[in-house]
């Protein structure tokens, strides 16, 4: 795993995703740099929440003085860098996330920033709001101008603890500079759908997924749909696939079999065994150990209860079970992307077997540490796996464009 300004995996990664952002203005290295000396080598997860939120602060008083000003852009820009700042700040409180007033505001911020930005965007982007059960779900459609022509569009489905403002980042600016529309939501478990609404994650996504391409092909701006999965978003898009035929192309970044088989690696089979077996008065406290002295754990496991209501470490664990798409991936029928990262510390080896699974029109492109991408849905090399994803998307909805000649079969 790249090390990024800290040697501790968790706040390595999570930084070297902050400021992977900065192609599509999430970040301002120098900002990160002060920010992680600030935090310093040994830092605490309190000074964490205090230096990004800080920086927060900062861009967002940047972007109302520029927008008093008229400066649109400068504005713009700055809204963009507070929302993923306050994002990132939020993201080890875990610890009781549904009292912690923090979480409730930092959250908040991020979304109020993010939501100034859209209004100052070239292209149009309107707030939705998406049928589901008994409620919505919330969400965004960033369009490619105002003319109304119907236009291939890509549904951006986050993962495990991403937002609906970060798919802006993730995919949105990169599509929308191709000429495709984004439709961004958050799901049950995700972004302001467990925060604000405390609907939690559900195995069996097409539940999820139908509701939005449902709401998509009621509007004429969209004509074509292809599927992002991004991180758990991985799992879940392949899942909802399997059984929503009126999807175009799917793009798995990255692709995961088995949710479980992505916490294993760390725990000894004993402890397994323990877990499986529910033998939780025994499992329990070794869990807590192992957490006390490792980030990530600690971080993952309190995430999981939460957004997959469980009742306890050992319950989230046994419930992540249900998430595997083994015996479904045949019938996906729809032209698929297959990602990996060489250096995946999430997933590793689980898109063979998915790729494996598929008997549809496929494609494996492995992202290496050479080029920069080889971690996490590739943090860090956002232009590399851009460049992958919607030119093989540009080859697979070939002559759906007006005025864009087809590409042929390219060199991903």
């Amino acid at each position: 795993m790249t090390k990024f300004l800290f040697e501790d995996d968790a706040f390595s990664f999570e930084t070297l995703r902050a400021v992977g952002f900065a192609n599509y203005g999430g970040a301002d290295l120098g900002e990160v740099l002060a920010i992680a000396n600030a935090i310093g080598s040994a830092g605490t997860e309190d000074a964490w929440q205090r230096e990004w939120a800080g920086a927060g602060a900062r861009a967002q008083s940047l972007a109302e003085a520029s927008l008093a000003r008229g400066h649109r852009v400068s504005a713009r820009e700055a809204f963009l860098r507070a929302s993923n700042y306050f994002r990132t700040a939020e993201f080890f409180l875990r610890k009781n996330p549904t009292q912690d007033p923090a979480v409730k505001e930092l959250f908040g911020l991020s979304w109020k920033t993010f939501a100034a930005a859209t209004k100052l965007m070239d292209g149009p982007v309107e707030p939705i709001k998406i049928t589901y059960t008994s409620t919505t779900l919330p969400g965004y459609l960033f369009l490619v101008d105002n003319t109304g022509v119907a236009r291939p569009t890509v549904i951006y489905n986050s993962g495990f603890d991403s937002t609906l403002e970060e798919g802006y980042f993730a995919i949105a600016a990169a599509a929308l500079g191709r000429g495709y529309n984004v439709l961004a939501f958050d799901g049950p478990g995700q972004g302001a759908a467990i925060r604000d609404q405390g609907l939690t994650f559900r195995p069996d996504w097409e539940a999820v997924i139908t509701p939005v391409v449902d709401f998509a092909k009621a509007r004429r701006e969209i004509s074509q749909l292809a599927l992002f999965g991004y991180s758990l978003g991985g799992y879940l898009c392949a899942r909802a696939a399997a059984f929503e035929p009126r999807l175009n192309a799917l793009i798995l970044d990255d692709a995961m079999f088995n949710f479980y088989e992505s916490h294993t690696p760390a725990m000894p089979p004993f402890l397994l065994n323990w877990i499986e077996s529910e033998r939780d008065d025994v499992a329990l406290p070794l869990l807590e150990m192992m957490m006390a002295k490792n980030r990530s754990m600690r971080w993952g496991l309190l995430n999981g209860v939460w957004t997959f209501g469980a009742s306890s470490y050992a319950d989230y664990l046994r419930r992540t079970k249900l998430y595997t798409v083994e015996g479904v991936l045949d019938r996906i029928k729809c032209p698929t992307l297959v990602l990996e990262a060489e250096n995946d510390h999430f997933m590793k080896n689980q898109a063979k077997r998915v790729l494996d699974g598929l008997s549809c029109d496929k494609v494996h492109v492995l992202l290496t540490d050479a080029e920069g991408a080889g971690d996490h849905c590739h943090m860090g090399a956002m232009s590399r796996a851009h460049q992958v994803m919607l030119d093989w998307l540009d080859e697979k909805l070939q002559g759906s464009r007006t005025g864009r000649t087809p590409l042929g079969n390219g060199t991903l």
